[in-house]
């Protein structure tokens, strides 16, 4: 009976929207989770399978679209113009200039950690939005090789019951989340190139813990002299098989000058540290601002609760491999 309910709510979404599918020019292949802006401060993602969902009913005020990805040229049309299949351009270019280091047979390593801070307390954390991503530069932690292994990423589970809150063992309530990890060189103190190309996702939900662990050592990442950022991006909630679901991204509120789009909050809460000296936190709102990083920091943001109260650092944490190089 349940496979028949799904069935039909998958039958009846597929038949209220316009689904379209991102394909790469050169290789037919799915271009997974292209980002799609609305050119007002809005837009959506595609999924792993370069699917998005979009109609003039959903999204009346949506003219135009642009679509885009990394390693590839940006592609504008008009919704009216929108098929069922779009085709993104490679950038060369842009592909070469990716750091490639040589690849270290030996095993003669050891393993390094900088600890995730975590942390429950409701008050003391970023609810991340969809346009939203946010970096943490890590410096280099020492001389020779260092090779990036894994990526510790704190958050905090809400209790059902607000009053059991400080409770350890109280039920959490549920949610399911994409996010997506990016790999920064250091561009004169802010996210740069991207280190890697490929796609690093990672779901989390509340029975995960306060701390999801993501294994990188595959990608071969080696950290710069001038250190590495590495950023978090929430891509939206997902299904029970893990699919991104086809939500609408923000909420449309009436006020006396028109309306307002209020982009929707997503769980995990994540939690932000007074703990490290220096502001090592950057955000950028992906569909507006022309995608440029700030740093987070009193100054820069403005109406900061977290700031306010002294936190300027989301907590994340890496893990690292020491090669003995000689």
């Amino acid at each position: 009976m349940k496979l028949q309910l799904a069935l039909i709510f998958f039958l009846a979404i597929t038949a209220a929207y316009c689904q379209t599918m991102v394909l790469d020019q050169e290789t037919n292949e799915p271009v997974s989770f292209a980002t799609v802006s609305f050119g007002d401060g809005q837009g959506i993602f595609a999924d792993d399978l370069g699917v998005f969902l979009f109609n003039k009913k959903l999204y009346p005020d949506v003219d135009s679209l642009f679509v885009s990805a990394l390693g590839f040229k940006e592609f504008q049309l008009a919704s009216a113009e929108l098929k069922d299949t779009l085709f993104l351009e490679q950038e060369v270019d842009k592909l070469k200039e990716v750091l490639i280091s040589v690849k270290l047979d030996t095993e003669d390593f050891k393993e390094e950690t900088l600890k995730p801070y975590l942390d429950d307390d409701y008050y003391k954390c970023w609810l991340p939005t969809i346009e939203s991503e946010i970096a943490v530069y890590f410096p280099k932690p020492e001389e020779g090789t260092l090779k990036l292994s894994s990526i510790h990423i704190p958050i905090a589970l809400e209790s059902t019951d607000w009053k059991k809150r400080k409770r350890s063992n109280a039920d959490k309530k549920p949610f399911s989340t994409l996010f997506k990890v990016h790999i920064y060189a250091n561009n004169n103190g802010f996210p740069g190139k991207p280190l890697t190309y490929n796609n690093i996702t990672f779901i989390a939900t509340e029975k995960g813990g306060d701390s999801h662990t993501i294994e990188v050592s595959s990608q071969d990442i080696y950290i710069p002299d001038d250190g590495i950022y590495v950023s978090i991006q929430v891509m939206g909630y997902t299904d029970e098989d893990g699919r991104l679901l086809p939500n609408k991204k923000y909420k449309e509120i009436k006020s006396g000058s028109g309306i307002v789009k209020i982009p929707t909050n997503f769980r995990p809460l994540l939690p932000f540290t007074d703990e490290i000296p220096d502001n090592r936190t950057y955000i950028k709102r992906v569909f507006i601002n022309n995608n440029k990083w700030t740093q987070f920091k009193k100054g820069g943001i403005k109406n900061s609760s977290l700031l306010a109260s002294g936190l300027n650092n989301y907590g994340m944490g890496i893990s690292y491999r020491v090669y003995d190089t000689k």
